[in-house]
């Protein structure tokens, strides 16, 4: 069989290398990241792909998966109810995943604290070197590291991500601290907020060490809210001591007064049942939301995959899932092509452009945010909190595979 090297051990990496594997392949990860990733993401909804993919890899899929939500709702600032709908999901966690799948894939194959710095390909073969010195060989290279890409750097420069306006507020809310108002109210729901501009969506994920058990569980939410690129946004990403962290700041190193102000904010715009979540929560971040878009993912030997490849905006809850579809189909060429740079061709026949559909889709979900979108929402309030609670987080792969897809309806 043959030898593959997948750069990035988050969970699209860990994916693909799992799914390799599986089928005889030898495959090394390299993770820029010293140690654990541990503790990073929150919620995750798992459409059928990514499942499939688990169940491939010999996950055991069974009710300690995850929380399953059976409604929507849409909460107005009063707390009241505008709007609901059923609509059955399965909600897991970034943590519960990463951990079945690092356990399912062999320690000595996984190499931590690996900052690739270059790389060059031959007809034959691809050579990865280091920061630390190290270099490894393989047939194939597939680039799963992430929205910063070093890989993609290095062979598509002129790829890069693009700042939408808004940034995601984020955090988990262990629900012990929650009072009863808001676990009769929200907790058990998939619930969403839609002030002026911004939009508020939460629903319950596993607690500590995965811990389904009421009582036992957390609260995740995500708030997107505007922030011009040269205020707002640059402001927050400067931490207490005045020191400016252009390519993204560290959850503990977000100045604490943006903490207090977005806290103050929620008590202003959001149902108290969101604002308690947030004034509740030991650990309030937020993340600049980034539109990749890329017109090729394949360059001979060596392929982009997951946020190397394509990052969509959350609300399309389609990540991991594109994770998913991206590595079974290098599965599927490299079994049918062999470890060639023909597989990684025909990789990019399938994958470019369900890509960029999903940022299309992306894009078209986050017009909410716009003043178009606000417009819509004055003239029809209830409509469009059904539209948003109907569109975001759902399996499109129907849409996104559509050749008769009309940009206007996505």
């Amino acid at each position: 069989m043959s030898k593959i090297l997948v750069v990035g051990g988050s969970l699209g990496g860990l994916l693909a290398a799992n799914l390799l594997r599986s089928q005889g392949h030898e495959v090394d990860i390299l993770e820029r990241v010293s140690g654990s990733l541990e503790g990073r993401g929150a919620g995750i909804v798992p459409h059928p792909v990514l499942i499939k993919a688990l169940k491939m890899v010999g996950v055991e899929i069974d009710h300690n998966l995850g929380i399953q939500v059976d409604h929507r709702v849409t909460l107005d600032k009063n707390g009241g109810l505008i709007a609901d709908m059923e609509l059955p999901q399965l909600f897991t966690s970034w943590g519960k995943l990463y951990h079945l799948l690092k356990e399912n894939f062999p320690a000595k194959h996984y190499h931590s604290g690996k900052n690739v710095v270059s790389f060059e390909q031959s007809q034959e073969a691809v050579s990865v070197h280091c920061e630390d010195g190290t270099s490894y060989n393989a047939e194939l290279l597939i680039a799963s590291d992430g929205l910063r890409s070093a890989i993609r750097h290095i062979i598509a420069p002129q790829i890069k991500p693009e700042y939408t306006g808004y940034v995601a507020w984020r955090g988990v809310c262990e629900e012990s601290a929650l009072s009863q108002h808001m676990r009769d109210t929200l907790f058990n729901y998939f619930g969403f907020g839609l002030p002026e501009g911004e939009q508020m969506l939460g629903y319950p994920v596993a607690g500590n060490n995965n811990n389904l058990q009421v009582g036992q569980r957390r609260y995740n939410f995500v708030w997107y809210r505007q922030a011009p690129e040269n205020t707002i946004l640059k402001d927050l990403l400067t931490d207490a001591d005045g020191i400016f962290h252009p390519q993204g700041i560290s959850p503990v190193q977000v100045n604490w007064r943006h903490i207090a102000a977005v806290r103050e904010a929620a008590k202003k715009n959001l149902a108290p049942q969101f604002a308690e979540v947030l004034e509740k929560t030991g650990m309030v971040f937020f993340q600049p939301i980034y539109d990749v878009f890329s017109e090729q993912v394949a360059f001979e030997r060596v392929a982009l995959m997951g946020d190397a490849s394509f990052v969509a905006r959350p609300h399309v809850g389609m990540g991991v899932s594109k994770a998913a579809e991206d590595a079974l189909s290098i599965l599927s060429n490299i079994t049918q092509y062999g470890a060639t740079a023909k597989a990684f061709e025909q990789y990019q026949q399938e994958r470019l452009i369900p890509g960029q559909r999903v940022i299309a889709r992306a894009r078209y979900l986050g017009k909410y945010m716009t003043a178009q979108g606000q417009a819509e929402l004055k003239n029809n309030h209830i409509g469009i909190a059904q539209r948003v609670m109907r569109e975001t987080a759902v399996d499109i792969a129907d849409i996104i595979m559509s050749d008769e897809l009309i940009p206007e309806n996505i």
